[in-house]
């Protein structure tokens, strides 16, 4: 399944965050970046969230809200974002909002297919319809394209 097309409604979800209950429901109003990741504390997934993390304050400053997104648990997540003194909540997601935003897939790796989350980030405007969608994504370098973008979007 491919990822929501810019301008359409953006899927609702409801799931745990490592700091409580999130419903897209609830952001609305608010600009929100969900970004997709395959795995807390591998190495893309660290260097990604870094760097969300060091732009923390400038997507603050424009108005967005982030959420990473993977598939590991609340107390993974827990670990994941303490360690890495991640400023912003991770959302647990059973498979649902993976589905919904087309992140779950099949995947190469050494020539053995496999399902697993694709990395991709989609930016949800206030009135909950899909912005901007970046599909692939590079981990490294992403986080400062999505802020270019919505500074740019902001100004």
């Amino acid at each position: 399944m491919a990822p929501p097309a810019p301008g359409t409604p953006a899927p609702d979800f409801a799931a745990n965050t490592d700091e409580g209950p999130i419903s897209l429901a609830s952001l609305r109003g608010q600009r929100v970046v969900l970004y997709f990741y395959p795995k807390d504390a591998t190495p893309g997934c660290t260097i990604e969230a870094r760097e969300f993390a060091l732009s923390a304050e400038r997507f603050a400053a424009a108005g967005v809200r982030i959420f990473g997104v993977s598939k590991d648990s609340v107390k993974s997540h827990q670990k994941f974002r303490a360690k890495e003194c991640l400023p912003f909540p991770l959302i647990a997601d059973e498979g649902a909002i993976c589905d919904a935003y087309g992140a779950w897939r099949k995947k190469k790796l050494y020539g053995r297919e496999y399902d697993g989350i694709a990395r991709i980030t989609v930016l949800i405007d206030e009135a909950g319809r899909v912005a901007h969608v970046w599909d692939p994504v590079t981990a490294r370098g992403h986080a400062a394209e999505v802020l270019a973008h919505v500074e740019g979007a902001a100004g």
